[in-house]
């Protein structure tokens, strides 16, 4: 198999002094596994590496399993390669070009996301706040930003993601990921 460039999205660390994880011990343990070209962005659980075996979702399941050996609680973590995250920021509909970072988002999920779960939310009752579901992500448009998003709120409900992973990044991280992942 040719080497590969991946990110590894980590979900819930190191927020609130909770499920600490360095980024240097990331990358360490990532080494560990025998990735090459480990680099980490920001502290919130974003970290780059190549690897010459495995898929997206056998990596997500070594990298869960060892990050719960080494700190000893369970992260889900879902891991992308370079052309897929590519891929979401091409097929963006809103235009990211003209929005300030703060208000553009991208929600990752492990599993295709269903329309028919998010239809009941109703998206008027939100406006200028939106939301457009694509290949695994979901995009939302939250112009005050995400702090203050009704929107977001209502589609962070425990009961509207059961059964996937779903873990967000702002457009500045999209981007700078896609921009680790070219090299």
């Amino acid at each position: 198999m040719a080497i590969k460039t991946y990110a590894a999205l980590l979900r819930g660390i190191n927020v609130g002094g909770h499920k600490k994880v360095p980024m240097a011990q990331l990358r360490t343990l990532l080494e560990g596994l025998g990735h090459g070209g480990v680099r980490t962005y920001l502290q919130s659980g974003n970290a780059v590496f190549t690897a010459d075996h495995g898929d997206e979702e056998s990596l997500a399941a070594e990298v869960r399993a060892a990050i719960e050996e080494s700190f000893g609680f369970a992260v889900d973590v879902l891991v992308r390669d370079g052309a897929y995250l590519r891929a979401v920021v091409d097929a963006c509909p809103f235009p990211a070009a003209d929005l300030a970072a703060k208000q553009l988002h991208a929600t990752y999920f492990s599993a295709p996301g269903d329309p028919g779960r998010f239809a009941s939310l109703g998206q008027e009752a939100y406006l200028p706040e939106e939301f457009r579901l694509g290949d695994r992500v979901l995009y939302l448009y939250a112009p005050d930003g995400l702090g203050r998003s009704k929107l977001a709120e209502q589609l962070a409900r425990p009961g509207l993601n059961k059964g996937i992973v779903a873990t967000s990044r702002n457009w500045n991280t999209v981007t700078r990921l896609v921009e680790m992942t070219r090299d």
